[in-house]
């Protein structure tokens, strides 16, 4: 590329290059490390310019990876004419076809982390919840409040849980991307007011609501919406079922202590298994756990299936479940992909979503 714009503007100084490559490499880290130096708006500017480096910079690697590989079989195979690979490298145009390749990948990315999805499902619990035959549920995951995403975004986000008028509303953690300030300057609590299902909103913390070590503030701030945050509690909703919160698994780093186990946490009802447990816990792990207690439900997100490929791979390899409906005996697990975005603001093979789920209550297990 840099050859290219050379064709039109002779004699650039490599100096030019190097400053302006640099400036974009390590914009990323020098955003976040002068967060206390800088004023917000170069703190932000900086901070998004290595965001969508950290993007490109992974496809630029897969493009470029490519066209090795094709190099290396043509010298192999010879499949190409000969001296094609020599030649066509060094041109310019080839720098701008990666370029144009990348970009499309990146502009792909941002509409469709923009562009969240409803998706339903229908459980069935095989328990009696008092009166309550039915229960529908909103859920939302990894909303990641913040500078990405920001008060227009979280409007739209609003609009679409009213839209579908859940009885209760969870939120399974990473709600505000590790700064409470922008949630803060842009009365992001006003819009979550509008908010008011007959069974409340609850939510549980995520390792991004307690990086940056203010997850006290955040707190403080969603409550004053009416938000219910649960730390390793449980709440008997409408005394048909129960709603149990687990603190995040790695908060242990930023609070010095760790989550309680989850016998400790259900001990006070350990007796009324009878009525259904709902369990949220922001990051879908140790699975065989809240199955040995006699949970029927959790609701969890964290994973973003990776947020853009080819991480998805990695996510799926870590988690028995990254995305979706998951089954372990009586346990029904459901992982969502979450609504927001870390770091680069694209998606490229996952999506974002809002979990419609109806739940319905009954004395046996429906197909």
């Amino acid at each position: 590329m840099w050859q290219l714009i050379g064709k039109f503007i002779p004699y650039l100084p490599n100096a030019l290059y190097w400053f302006v490559f640099w400036f974009i490499a390590i914009s990323f880290i020098a955003g976040r490390l002068g967060e206390k130096y800088f004023s917000p708006e170069i703190f932000r500017s900086l901070t998004l310019l290595g965001d969508y480096w950290l993007a490109a910079m992974v496809y630029f690697a897969i493009v470029l990876g490519l066209l090795e590989l094709a190099r290396f079989a043509d010298q192999r195979l010879a499949f190409l004419p000969q001296g094609v690979f020599d030649q066509f490298p060094a041109a310019p145009l080839l720098g701008l076809g990666v370029i144009m390749i990348v970009l499309v990948i990146i502009g792909y990315g941002w509409w469709n982390a923009r562009n969240p999805q409803v998706i339903h499902y229908d459980i069935n619990i095989p328990k009696q919840a008092g009166n309550l035959k039915q229960l529908h549920v909103v859920a939302v995951s990894d909303l990641h409040l913040g500078n990405i995403v920001n008060n227009k975004r979280l409007a739209g986000l609003v609009e679409m849980i009213i839209a579908l008028n859940p009885d209760i509303i969870l939120l399974p953690g990473d709600i505000v991307d590790g700064d409470p300030l922008p949630f803060i300057e842009q009365d992001m609590d006003i819009i979550l007011r509008r908010l008011a299902p007959c069974y409340g909103i609850y939510a549980v913390p995520g390792n991004h609501d307690y990086i940056g070590g203010n997850s006290a503030e955040i707190i403080i701030n969603l409550e004053k919406t009416g938000i219910k945050v649960l730390r390793d509690e449980v709440v008997l909703v409408e005394d048909s079922f129960y709603l149990v919160g687990r603190d995040d698994i790695y908060g242990r780093y930023y609070t010095g202590t760790g989550r309680k186990d989850l016998q400790s946490v259900f001990r006070g009802i350990a007796n009324d298994n009878a009525l259904p447990i709902i369990v949220l816990d922001h990051q879908p792990v140790n699975l065989d756990e809240p199955g040995e207690h006699g949970m029927d439900l959790q609701i969890s997100g964290h994973t973003h299936r990776g947020q853009f490929f080819p991480f998805n791979m990695v996510t799926d390899h870590i988690f028995e479940v990254d995305q979706g409906y998951l089954r372990k005996g009586n346990l029904q697990v459901i992982v969502s992909t979450g609504f927001g975005t870390w770091g680069p603001p694209i998606r490229v093979g996952s999506r974002s979503e809002v979990l419609d789920i109806q739940i319905t209550f009954s004395s046996f297990y429906r197909n």
